[in-house]
């Protein structure tokens, strides 16, 4: 870099610091930075600028979802990168142009958005589109979501295609944070058409699998619920939630087949990530039911008996991320059912600060029976309010 440039730069940068400390924003902060798989390290670096339509927005809190670790372990992305994506906040910048939010708001903050126009979103399926692929929250180097850490810059489009979702008075950051991934299991109930005469099979009681039996027993359905932990079976059961079955103890398909008139359970919801439990999906569904792949998030090779789809007509499905189109009723749910009995804050187990996020990842990179939904809270006690 040559002096002239070099001068230039550090005219900005001063000039942008000076503009931080006015506003009360300081100039760097700390995050969880992805070096490589497995190489998480909490470091300190610049606070995000933002540009004309854009936010900044001090994170209070971000749960710890399964493709962040999913991304942490397998090396999908390259690195530098901020993770983090389950994120609720403050506005305290608003950049020229923004007049739809202001600062002091507290909202949720979505990392990707679709066009709704393109031939994907045409066809309902818009986590294909490529808009929506794109992700536009970041808190330094590649854009990759940036909700583990002090502060997130909200780009443009994000700002203006609905990403940016105001919390009402009364709803804690945390109950917040559950807005994209209660998202994602909504979508996925209603791809089910549940009726009220169904018995629905629920495989894992983790956050996502007892938010998927919490939300299809809202349709009127019987809702079997299945875990290693007796743990999760009784947090599950202050959900509603009273039919568990002990997979540790119990052979899940003889006992669904028990419960149903030896027929099988209209549908199956898979919460569990790998593919070993495919066939027992299959197998508990009854001929002419479905089974939705929720968890299985990467490409491979499962074996199927072709002859239960074709001669069953058991119906394999998948269901991936959220959908716009439902955003309104999910805020709804979130935001109402948390004054109604729907606290899904019930649903975290471990709290950690930003500094001690390597340990926080390594737990819910391993699951325990005393662990649910693992939240990074750079405000102490998640910013609550």
């Amino acid at each position: 870099m040559d002096e002239v440039t070099s001068d230039s730069a550090m005219a900005t940068q001063t000039a942008h610091t000076e503009t931080l400390i006015e506003k009360r924003i300081p100039a760097t902060m700390r995050a969880v930075v992805y070096r490589g798989v497995n190489d998480m390290r909490v470091e300190t670096v610049p606070v995000p600028k933002i540009g004309p339509g854009e936010l900044l927005v001090k994170v209070a809190t971000c749960g710890i979802c399964g493709t962040d670790l999913k991304k942490i372990h397998t090396g999908s992305h390259s690195a530098p990168r901020i993770f983090g994506h389950e994120m609720a906040g403050t506005i305290v910048e608003a950049g020229e142009g923004v007049t739809r939010y202001e600062v002091g708001e507290r909202v949720v903050v979505h990392h990707h958005v679709p066009c709704g126009d393109c031939y994907y979103c045409r066809k309902q399926t818009p986590t294909q589109c490529e808009l929506y692929k794109k992700v536009g929250v970041t808190a330094g180097f590649e854009p990759s979501g940036g909700g583990f850490a002090e502060y997130i810059r909200v780009m443009r489009w994000i700002v203006e295609g609905r990403g940016v979702v105001r919390i009402p008075d009364g709803v804690p950051f945390e109950q917040a944070a559950f807005v994209e991934p209660l998202n994602t299991v909504l979508k996925g109930v209603k791809l089910l058409n549940l009726r009220s005469d169904d018995t629905v099979l629920v495989i894992g009681q983790g956050p996502i699998g007892l938010m998927h039996a919490a939300l299809a027993r809202r349709t009127g359905a019987r809702v079997l619920t299945s875990d290693l932990y007796a743990e999760r079976h009784a947090i599950a059961a202050r959900f509603g939630l009273s039919d568990p079955i002990h997979a540790g103890s119990e052979n899940v398909v003889e006992r669904v087949f028990a419960e149903t008139d030896g027929r099988g359970a209209d549908a199956v919801i898979l919460a569990v990530g790998g593919n070993a439990l495919i066939k027992t999906a299959m197998d508990a569904v009854r001929p002419g039911g479905r089974v939705m792949l929720f968890a299985q998030t990467q490409h491979g090779e499962a074996t199927i008996d072709p002859g239960a789809v074709c001669m069953d007509e058991k119906t394999l499905m998948g269901s991936y991320s959220s959908s716009f189109e439902i955003l309104d009723e999910v805020t709804d749910l979130a935001f109402g059912g948390y004054r109604n009995g729907f606290d899904l804050t019930q649903l975290i187990s471990h709290r950690y600060p930003l500094e001690q996020a390597v340990e926080a990842i390594e737990i819910a990179s391993h699951p325990k029976a005393d662990s649910m939904k693992i939240m990074l809270e750079p405000v102490p006690g998640g910013g609550a309010e």
